[in-house]
């Protein structure tokens, strides 16, 4: 098939993009810290502003479930692990698609989550629950300036694209987000901005950073994989697929995070729908080796850390 995007087994790592200094509070005191709790603030103001609405809930939950499939199958799935191929025109959508969740660009965010599970829960990671705590895991390493830059050499196979570069830039990064949050306002008036967009996005980010903090705490380790990454249910249920995090964590690649018949991967459900349609294909899928390669499994709840 022309305009083939390879997936290649194991990107390049380079060096650490940053050391992790200890700032002071002030460190946290700048643009993005001041956009991501506006947006929190929106959410809120704009709830108590029009009343409670069940109809402004469905569409949030709605909006909601739609961005993290996005963020799941593309900023994770095929951006920072390439477990599926696709055409070039299709990955343009795709980076467009993920860049509306406002977690930067395709670029950085592939970056920093190849050198996380390079250095996973050790002093080099990016977001180590285990060694940092809750706080600094699920959101204060992003609001901190240590980890802003992109540091290219992570992912050379994807800065190849000029398209990729372009909006991976400083400058037009949030645009894509920018332009949702005015197509729910054209569309749905000041309730579809407030709901639609603001409170999904708060949602979509507390649930995304879950993954990076809950699910380095709480859940079942399935796979002896040298760090703290643990299967949760109700997790996967929430991120449609991502919180069987230590599957992820034992083979990276894998399209299907899910690794019984029983545990849902809505994600790897719609990927393999797309695949039917041909916008997808060569989905990845983990060997029969890794699937029997299995530890005793540790009772939910073990803190993170603890000896079993």
């Amino acid at each position: 098939m022309q305009n083939e995007l390879a997936a290649p087994n194991s990107p390049p790592l380079a060096s650490p993009l940053a050391p992790v200094a200890n700032h002071h509070w002030t460190a946290y005191i700048r643009a993005t810290t001041v956009g991501f709790w506006g947006v929190h603030v929106a959410a809120v103001v704009g709830m108590i502003y029009l009343g409670f609405s069940w109809s402004g809930l469905v569409l949030a939950v709605l909006a909601y479930y739609v961005r993290m499939f996005v963020v799941t199958a593309a900023y994770h799935r095929y951006f920072s692990h390439r477990a599926f191929k696709t055409s070039r025109a299709f990955q343009f959508v795709l980076a467009l698609g993920a860049q509306t969740a406002a977690q930067k660009g395709v670029l950085w965010w592939a970056g920093h989550h190849r050198w996380h599970h390079k250095h996973s829960d050790t002093q080099q990671d990016v977001h180590s629950a285990k060694l940092r705590g809750f706080w600094y895991s699920h959101l204060g390493w992003i609001l901190r300036p240590d980890w802003s830059d992109t540091d290219k050499g992570l992912v050379a196979d994807l800065a190849r694209y000029p398209e990729l570069r372009f909006l991976n830039h400083t400058a037009v990064q949030m645009l894509p987000t920018v332009a949702l949050a005015v197509a729910f306002l054209a569309i749905g008036g000041l309730p579809g901005l407030i709901w639609g967009y603001f409170v999904s996005t708060v949602l979509l980010w507390h649930g995304s950073f879950s993954i990076n903090s809950l699910a380095h705490v709480f859940g079942r380790r399935r796979y002896a994989t040298g760090d703290e990454s643990r299967n949760n249910w109700w997790l996967a249920l929430l991120t449609t697929g991502e919180g069987w995090h230590n599957n992820h964590h034992r083979y990276q690649s894998s399209a299907n995070q899910g690794f019984r018949w029983w545990e849902i991967d809505v994600t790897y459900y719609l990927l393999r729908l797309m695949a039917t349609v041909g916008l997808v294909w060569d989905l990845r899928r983990p060997p029969r080796e890794v699937l029997e390669d299995t530890l005793p499994e540790e009772p939910i709840g073990i803190p993170a850390g603890s000896v079993y």
